[in-house]
C-alpha cells in the first residue's frame, strides 16, 4: 500500500540508465517526464559497477536533458548480488515476524547475513496450517551502498531500493492486474541478465536470473560476422524492427535465440517440477530485445504455450511530451524504469 508521491524510477542497466517519472492518480497513470542514455561498454558488469564516474556523469547529463527537477529516486538492483526466495515460517505477528525475520533469513541465505540487507512480503497466511507464505529477499549491503553512492554523487536522494524482477510485477500489475486463476511468467531481456518472474496465483512463486540476454545475442552476432560489437548490436535492432540484414546475421540471431530460449524453458521446467504446478498460461516479454521476433518465437516453440511482447505503456497516457513516439518505441526497455516510478515516498506494509 502506498501514499504520498512518486518517485523517479532509475534504472541503471547494463548498456544504458533509462528514468522516468509519472503522474498516478486512482485510475490513471501518465508519464510526465522521461529519459534514455547509453553506457560505455563495461561500465557495469553482471550488476557490478566498473566505472562509478561513468555512470555518475550519465546520471547528471540525463535528469538535466530530461529535465527532471525532483531529486527523491528509486532504483532497481539485479545480478549475483541479489537473492529471493520463497519461504514458510509459523504464524506469527507483524512485530514477531520483524524480530525473527534475521533468524529465518540466516536459514536461506548462502552468505554472512551481516553483510545482506534483508526485506520479505507477506504472500499468504494459512492459519489452518499454522503456517504463513514469505517472499524473502537478500541484496549484499556493499551492492546497494554502490548504487546509492552512486546516486548521491548525482545530487539524488534515493528513497527506495527494489528488485528489477518485481518493478516489472508492479507495472504489469497495476495495468493488467494479476489473475489468480492461472500461472503465467514475465520475462524481462536486459542488456546483460534475463529475469524470469513466474506469478502463480496472484503472488511471485518463483524468480531466477540468466546470464544469458541482449548482449550475448550481440557477440554472436558479432563472431559470426567478425565486426565491432556495435556493428552487431546495430544489426540485431534492425532485425528487431523488421529490416532485412544479411543471412549471416539470421542464422546467428536464431541460434543465440535458441540457446537462450532453451535456458529459460530449463528454468520454467523446474519450477513446473518443484511447484506442482501443471503448466503456464502463457509468457509476458519485455526488455529490449522483447521486439526480437527470433527470440519470442523461439520462447514460444519451446514453452508450447503463447508469448506476448509486454507493453508497459499501453494502459498509459504521456503528458504533451514531443519525443512521445520515441518513448512509445522504446516503451518495453522502460518496463524496469516504470514500475520503479510505482513507488512513493510513503508506503505501508501489509
Amino acid at each position: 500500500m502506498s501514499e504520498g508521491k512518486n518517485l523517479v524510477g532509475v534504472d541503471i542497466g547494463a548498456s544504458s540508465i533509462k528514468v522516468v517519472q509519472l503522474k498516478e492518480t486512482k485510475n490513471k497513470v501518465s508519464v510526465v517526464k522521461w529519459g534514455f542514455t547509453s553506457l560505455p561498454p563495461q561500465t557495469i558488469v553482471d550488476g557490478h559497477v566498473m566505472s562509478p564516474s561513468a555512470v555518475t556523469e550519465a546520471l547528471k547529463r540525463i535528469f538535466v536533458e530530461s529535465k527532471i527537477s525532483q531529486r527523491d529516486v528509486a532504483v532497481g538492483v539485479y545480478g549475483q548480488s541479489v537473492i529471493v526466495r520463497k519461504i514458510s515460517v509459523p504464524m506469527m505477528t507483524n512485530e514477531e515476524l520483524g524480530q525473527q525475520i534475521q533468524w529465518e533469513a540466516e536459514q536461506h541465505i548462502p552468505f554472512d547475513i551481516k553483510l545482506m540487507s534483508i526485506d520479505y512480503e507477506v504472500l499468504k497466511r494459512r492459519p489452518e496450517a499454522g503456517q504463513m507464505d514469505l517472499l524473502l529477499v537478500a541484496a549484499k549491503k556493499d551492492e546497494v551502498t554502490d548504487y546509492t553512492n552512486l546516486l548521491r554523487e548525482a545530487k539524488l536522494k534515493p528513497v527506495v531500493v527494489d528488485i528489477n524482477a518485481f518493478t516489472v510485477q508492479n507495472i504489469f500489475e497495476r495495468s493488467f492486474g494479476l489473475p489468480e486463476d492461472q500461472t503465467f511468467a514475465l520475462l524481462n531481456v536486459g542488456a546483460s541478465i534475463t529475469s524470469l518472474n513466474v506469478i502463480s496465483r496472484g503472488v511471485s512463486s518463483f524468480t531466477r536470473e540468466i546470464t544469458n540476454a541482449g548482449n550475448s545475442i550481440s557477440e554472436s552476432v558479432q563472431r559470426a560476422l567478425n565486426v565491432p560489437f556495435e556493428q552487431a548490436e546495430a544489426f540485431k535492432l534492425a532485425a528487431a524492427r523488421g529490416e532485412v540484414v544479411p543471412p549471416t546475421v539470421t542464422q546467428a540471431l536464431q541460434q543465440s535465440c535458441e540457446s537462450l530460449a532453451g535456458e529459460i524453458q530449463r528454468s520454467v521446467d523446474f519450477f513446473l517440477a518443484t511447484s506442482g504446478e501443471g503448466e503456464l498460461a502463457r509468457i509476458y516479454v519485455c526488455g529490449g530485445s522483447a521486439y526480437l521476433g527470433a527470440l519470442t518465437q523461439a520462447i514460444e516453440k519451446r514453452a508450447r504455450v503463447p508469448v506476448t511482447v509486454f507493453d508497459p505503456m499501453a494502459n498509459m497516457a504521456v503528458d504533451k511530451l514531443s519525443n512521445e513516439p520515441d518513448l512509445r518505441m522504446r516503451s518495453s526497455q522502460m518496463a524496469v524504469a516504470i514500475g520503479l516510478a510505482l513507488r512513493t515516498d510513503k508506503e505501508k506494509r501489509v
